[in-house]
Order: structure tokens, then C-alpha cells, then sequence
């Protein structure tokens, strides 16, 4: 009876076994394998040192009445307790929320436009890249005092130009309908160059040969807007809403600045962060305002972890469409 050998049959037994890899190799495999953790080991330490350990401190703090003048005791989850029935601590939540969405819109659409303004071919181009992100790289003391300047009531830019046009004029850090849009006014000026830069670039990560076969279909300049542009940046614009979003939800320097240290007018610019630093630094109960700060980062994790939910269904559906 003859005997049938497979092609794979073959080609295993031309291979010659394998010869065992000598231990001095292997060791020397090993070490070199292992010297990776000596460029992370950096890293680690001082992660462990100044995320890890203060982050473990802070959670067990909440639980006690630890005081900036002595030391307290352990008071389990009343911290927590309290921390919901707290009017003002949602009060200065809600002041935040509303502060992120009047910002994150504006942040989002004017630097896409001030993008493919650039993108376009606007003339002198460096003077427009470097007007659009200059302000970004200036402190944050530095930008409130300036905006304040322009806020004055009197001798502000802003109410100047109103008066000369024989309008009321406003106050824009007095008024509590107006408080909160001067604060993301400030802010828009201030950030939006970041993420006009991203906008950039992704815009420049556009291959050519998609508009040059979209104009030869007959295609206009809108039409290559909505079907070629604004979908290669589906994924930068989510980029940068969430981005944003998490910025704005942890706003605090130009709140406090502004009114120095206040809480603007009827409390209307008090956020969150705010509330939880006079909280801990004013009324010195650092365990309390550990607890709130610990529920907010909580809040924090939940939109971050929402919004990937929703881009990833989105990023699904999109795929079975296909």
C-alpha cells in the first residue's frame, strides 16, 4: 500500500529541525529585553510620586475632617453625605456646565473656520497662522488682565465703541446675564489657536487627488466642502469637542482672576472648582472639599467615557452602512 504525501508533508520535512538556541543567546536576549524598563522606570517613578500616591491620599482624605488646622478624624461617607445635599456645590456645577457649553460651540466652529480660512490660500498667511495661535502661548494673568482692561465700564474698548454708536453701555463683568459670555469671550481669544492648529493640520492631510477628481466630477467649492472636507474631519472635530469639553469642565484661572478671587456678580462665574478651592483653602475643611472634588472627577470620567461611547457607536453604524 503506497503511502500520499501532502505538499505541507514535504515542505516540513525539507525544513531541518531547528538547532536550540545557546544560553549564553538567550541570556543575552533577556537582558536586552529587560534594559526596556530601565528608560520607563523615569516615568514610573514620577508618576507613582506625584499621580499615583497624591490621588490615593486625596480619596483617603475625603473620608476624614482633616483641617488645615489640625488633623481630623475619620468620618466614613458623610463627606459624600453632605457633599449631594449641598446646594451650592451644584449651584457652582451648574455655572460650569453652562460655561462649557457656551465656549466649546464657539471654540469648535471658529476654529474651523479660521482653519480653512487659512487652508484657502488667504494672503500672508504667516501673519494669520501667527495672530490665530499667539494668543495661546500667553499666561493666563496675562489675558485676563488685558480682557478686564477692555471690560472697564468707563474707559473699556468695548463700552467706548457702544457709546460712540449711541448704545447703552454694558457691563460686561457686573451684569449677570452678560458675566458668563464675557468669561467665554476671554476664553475663545485665548484658546481657539490650539485648536485651530489641529484643524490645520488635518486639513493638510488631505490628499490633493480627492478634490482634483471631485472638480473634475463637475463638483463646486461647497459641494467639496460637505462631501470631501468636512468628513475627512469627522474624527478631529470629535478630537477637539472633547478636548474642549474636559478644558472647559475644569475651568478656574479666569474666573478667579477676573473677580478677584469673588464670585462675580449674584454668583453667576463661581464654577465648581472655584467652590472646592475656597472650600479647602478658605474654610480649611480639606476633607470635604476632597470629597467634592472626587465626585466631580467622577462626573468628569463619566462624560469622557459617554462621549467614546457615542463615537464608537457612530463609528459602528457608519461601517454597516458601508
Amino acid at each position: 500500500m503506497s503511502t500520499v504525501t501532502t505538499p505541507s508533508q514535504s515542505q516540513a520535512a525539507s525544513v531541518p529541525p531547528r538547532s536550540p538556541e545557546p544560553p549564553r543567546a538567550r541570556r543575552g536576549r533577556s537582558r536586552r529585553e529587560g534594559s526596556g524598563w530601565l528608560f520607563v522606570l523615569p516615568f514610573v517613578v514620577v508618576a507613582v510620586l506625584f499621580l499615583v500616591v497624591p490621588t490615593l491620599w486625596g480619596l483617603g482624605l475625603s473620608f476624614t475632617e482633616q483641617s488645615l488646622m489640625g488633623n481630623g478624624g475619620w468620618v466614613g461617607v458623610d463627606n459624600y453625605a453632605e457633599a449631594f445635599g449641598d446646594s451650592t456645590m451644584w449651584s457652582t456645577l451648574g455655572n460650569t456646565v453652562v460655561f462649557t457649553l457656551m465656549s466649546t460651540v464657539p471654540l469648535v466652529l471658529v476654529a474651523l473656520a479660521m482653519a480653512l480660512l487659512v487652508y484657502t490660500g488667504l494672503p500672508g498667511q504667516w501673519v494669520w497662522r501667527l495672530a490665530f495661535f499667539a494668543p495661546y502661548m500667553l499666561p493666563v494673568a496675562v489675558v485676563v488682565q488685558i480682557w478686564v482692561w477692555l471690560y472697564q465700564p468707563e474707559i473699556g474698548f468695548f463700552n467706548y465703541w457702544l457709546d460712540r454708536l449711541g448704545l447703552d453701555k454694558v457691563g460686561w463683568l457686573t451684569d449677570t446675564s452678560v458675566a458668563m459670555w464675557s468669561m467665554a469671550l476671554l476664553t475663545l481669544w485665548w484658546t481657539v489657536g490650539f485648536n485651530f492648529l489641529l484643524y490645520l493640520s488635518a486639513l493638510q492631510a488631505i490628499p490633493d487627488q480627492m478634490y482634483e477628481a471631485a472638480a473634475l466630477d463637475g463638483a463646486g467649492a461647497w459641494r467639496r466642502l460637505w462631501s470631501i472636507t468636512m468628513p475627512q474631519l469627522r474624527a478631529t472635530t470629535i478630537l477637539i469637542t472633547v478636548l474642549q469639553v474636559i478644558a472647559s469642565l475644569k475651568v478656574f484661572d479666569q474666573m478667579f482672576i477676573a473677580f478677584n478671587g469673588g464670585s462675580g456678580p449674584g454668583g453667576v462665574t463661581r464654577p465648581i472648582l472655584q467652590y472646592i478651592y475656597d472650600t479647602g483653602f478658605t474654610g480649611y475643611r480639606m476633607g470635604y472639599a476632597s470629597a467634592m472634588s472626587y465626585i466631580y472627577f467622577a462626573l468628569i470620567i463619566v462624560v469622557a467615557v459617554g462621549f467614546q461611547v457615542l463615537t464608537t457607536s457612530r463609528r459602528k453604524e457608519q461601517r454597516r452602512g458601508r
